[in-house]
């Protein structure tokens, strides 16, 4: 399932258990067009700019709207766990969950105009930008049906009509691919930004400043964001990073510091950072956030952090249960609902893993394709197809 809006959800919201999921829906309809006030958890903090306010307006559909892609985000990359430790995902695997606000909140802030490139850890961005459960447990088990056609993988979630250009393997590679992006769009006068996201681990990769110094030279529509998870690998940000306050990293480049773990602040600095990138060029957000699992499904995650760390974070700061207790504070919906919204969508994404199964391999002779320009490279033959001849230029 592709996530989706309230508006298309009203069927399958009275499918499941009709008396709550009807009057759910029934509750939210009758206040679709309230506006709801939000403090923002953490007031921003702000380098060579004048922070947003810490306020933002909402409505009842996009704070359950909200509850409903996390929770999915959330369903899909334990799923993957579980795939991964069944092996039937092989290679890199990194998980997201914790991190969810920020592909959220940044979600509601943009278009598909806009254009997002990431690293490795980027499943939940691909769901956030229209791409499908299906599409993206296909991908993970190397199948056919892919997003990248089987043979990405983890790393390698893409969605180029939307406007995602990737999951990179290559630490911080991806900051001057996305200044490309948006050279292109301030070429093309359409009024769209790039969003290149790298972990606090990148932040120290000499490639980003040298993208950074000619974006600000020619003043391109680039918002830096910084998912700062406080942990690159099994290294914590005070010993590998003298300056850790990567909002500040870009000296004469203006940043902000966000709270990565509340939807709305995310929303409230991309909607800021969107119009700033317009009028004066590139701007750096610090998303300080958390994940739970390891940096990849090699690393325990236990070793360099203690578990009060991590069930601390998931008590006190957790962004799916932030918007939870929003709901049930503004009696949007009863726990017993959210829980029954969170049933169906276990099922959904069960059902999703079940058909990515049933998804064939991708043939061999994908094996050289994508590679070379059309016409050239390494080519199959015979009846067998095991025959091989190189055709170079």
């Amino acid at each position: 399932m592709a996530l989706s809006r309230l508006s298309s959800t009203a069927g399958r919201l009275c499918s499941p258990t009709p008396a709550t999921a009807c009057s759910l829906l029934h509750r939210q309809l009758s206040t679709a067009s309230d506006t709801i006030t939000i403090d923002i958890s953490v007031p921003f903090t702000a380098h060579r700019c004048d922070p947003p306010p810490p306020t933002i307006t909402t409505t009842p559909s996009e704070l359950l709207t909200f509850f409903r892609d996390m929770a999915t985000m959330r369903r899909m990359e334990i799923a993957a766990d579980s795939l991964y430790k069944a092996k039937l995902i092989r290679g890199f695997c990194h998980l997201y969950d914790g991190q969810e606000a920020v592909a959220v909140g940044m979600e509601a802030a943009i278009t598909k105009k806009d254009c997002i490139i990431t690293a490795y850890r980027d499943h939940c961005l691909f769901l956030g930008r229209g791409g499908t459960l299906e599409e993206s447990f296909a991908e993970l088990m190397g199948r056919r049906d892919g997003c990248s056609k089987g043979k990405g993988g983890s790393m390698h979630f893409y969605k180029k009509e939307s406007g995602f250009y990737g999951g990179h393997g290559i630490v911080g590679a991806q900051v001057p691919l996305g200044i490309g992006l948006a050279f292109g769009q301030k070429y093309l006068k359409d009024e769209s930004v790039t969003f290149a996201l790298y972990g606090d681990g990148a932040a120290n990769q000499g490639q980003l400043f040298e993208a950074l110094n000619i974006a600000a030279l020619w003043d391109l529509p680039a918002i830096l964001v910084c998912e700062n998870n406080h942990y690159g690998m099994g290294t914590a940000e005070w010993r590998a990073a003298k300056s850790p306050a990567y909002y500040k990293r870009g000296d004469y480049v203006p940043g902000l510091k966000v709270d990565g773990m509340d939807a709305f602040a995310v929303k409230k600095a991309c909607q800021f950072a969107k119009e700033h990138a317009l009028k004066n060029g590139p701007i750096i957000l610090e998303m300080d956030t958390y994940r739970y699992h390891g940096h990849s499904m090699s690393d325990p995650g236990s070793t360099y952090r203690t578990r009060d760390e991590i069930s601390g974070v998931r008590q006190e700061r957790d962004p799916v249960e932030r918007i939870r207790k929003l709901i049930l504070a503004h009696d949007l919906a009863t726990d017993k609902e959210l829980k029954d919204i969170e049933k169906e969508l276990r099922k959904e994404v069960d059902d999703s893993v079940a058909k990515a199964k049933e998804s064939a391999l991708p043939d061999s002779s994908e094996l050289f394709t994508n590679i070379y320009a059309k016409g050239y490279g390494v080519q199959s033959y015979g009846a067998d197809r095991k025959e091989l001849r190189a055709v170079l230029p």
